[in-house]
Parts: C-alpha cells; sequence; structure tokens
C-alpha cells in the first residue's frame, strides 16, 4: 500500500540515536520531515545529513522537526553521525532511526517494486529506493512526497521552499505558482469569485479569468 498525499503518516515506534521515538507523539504540534537513506557510510547520505545539520536553525524557525531514517543500527549511526559533522562543519542533532527491522522502510513504501533484501550481506544497492523525503503536517497528514535515486543528491534549499509553500498554502485558498519562494504573490483558489477574493486579498491580479495572483498574508 503506497503512501499517498493527504494519508495519515503511518505512526511507528523506533530506536533512534534520540531514543525510543513514538512518531507522531514525538512529532506533537510541529511540522516533520522524514527522510530516508539506504545505508550509514555513504558518500551522498553523508552530505545529505550534513546539509541538514546545516540548515537546523531553519527548520526551527518553521516549526519543524526533522528525522533521518538508515537502515542501520543506532551504534552505527553515532559513529557516522561524526564524519557527518566533520564534513558538514555543524552537529547532526536531529534523531536518526534504526531501520535494521525495514519497518518504516515498508510502512512508507520506500522500497522498489520488486526487491529482495538479504538477511546478511545487506548493501545499499539492495536498499536502492529508501531515499525519499515527506512533509508531515501537525495533523499527521502526509503534505508532501519526493523520491530520488541513489545517484542524485537531495536539493535541500528545495525541500526548504516546498515546506515554505506547504505552509502558506496549508488551510488557506491560495496556490504557489511555479518556482515560487516566500514573498512573492500566491494564486488564488477557484473556490473564490473575484468578489470573494477581493474582499479576502484586496487588490488582486487577473492574468487570466482562472488565473488570479493576490499578495501573501502574513
Amino acid at each position: 500500500m503506497s503512501v499517498r498525499i493527504n494519508d495519515t503518516a503511518p505512526d511507528f515506534t523506533a530506536e533512534s540515536t534520540a531514543g525510543t521515538i513514538r512518531f507522531h507523539d514525538w512529532l506533537g504540534d510541529s511540522y516533520g520531515i522524514i527522510f530516508s537513506h539506504p545505508r550509514d557510510f555513504t558518500p551522498v547520505c553523508t552530505t545529505e545529513f550534513g546539509a541538514v545539520a546545516q540548515l537546523s536553525g531553519e527548520f526551527a524557525k518553521r516549526n519543524t522537526k526533522v528525522i533521518g531514517v538508515s537502515v542501520d543500527s543506532v551504534e552505527e549511526h553515532q559513529k557516522w553521525k561524526r564524519d557527518i559533522e566533520a564534513f558538514a562543519g555543524s552537529p547532526a542533532d536531529f534523531p536518526i532511526i534504526d531501520d535494521t527491522s525495514l519497518t518504516v522502510a515498508k510502512a512508507y513504501d520506500m522500497l522498489p517494486a520488486d526487491y529482495y533484501l538479504p538477511t546478511e550481506g545487506r548493501t545499499p544497492a539492495n536498499t536502492a529506493t529508501v531515499r525519499t523525503v515527506y512533509i508531515v503536517g501537525p495533523d499527521k497528514k502526509v503534505r508532501l512526497t519526493m523520491s530520488y535515486p541513489m545517484s542524485v543528491g537531495r536539493n535541500f534549499a528545495e525541500i526548504l521552499r516546498a515546506l515554505d509553500a506547504v505552509q502558506a498554502t496549508d488551510g488557506v485558498p491560495v496556490a504557489t505558482p511555479a518556482n515560487w519562494v516566500p514573498g512573492q504573490d500566491v494564486i488564488v483558489a477557484l473556490s473564490l469569485n473575484d468578489a470573494q477574493a477581493k474582499e479576502k486579498f484586496g487588490e488582486i491580479d487577473i492574468k487570466l479569468p482562472y488565473l488570479r495572483f493576490a499578495k501573501p498574508q502574513n
């Protein structure tokens, strides 16, 4: 069963570098980002965890908790964190889940369509598609998903931008246009007619009958 946008994010209990995590309880009233990796001590993953460490203040400003998933043990994660911190120059102070059982990977449908997972000698290739991103809202609903192949490092500036867009449109009758960044105009939802849109947003810029822009509301 795939995990789709607007599904309730699967809850789980797992050991992590921050102790036992009960995901929904840990998330609380925050947004959450789950980002997963095939294995510890792999090159692309090390750069990605380093990027998250460097952005910890940005996520905190957005009331967002980040949690990493890797299919190795907490003991291995603790050793790997030293490499991540040495590379990034920032502490990797977010939890990293022990998913040796692949419980989280399977619950979130992170594995390839056809996979064989040996119990011994598992390599990154065996868990190649465990390279996904989920943004989860405070209501525990999945807001956004992304999946990447092993060879392509994620752009965490885009993940941060996507988080901003999710938060800007959450519960508000607007959408964001292509390449939107915070501060730019947003698109008025078609659920509002022109009069309703002007009442809510003030002046609107009507490009097409179905494409109307407004200043974002803070």
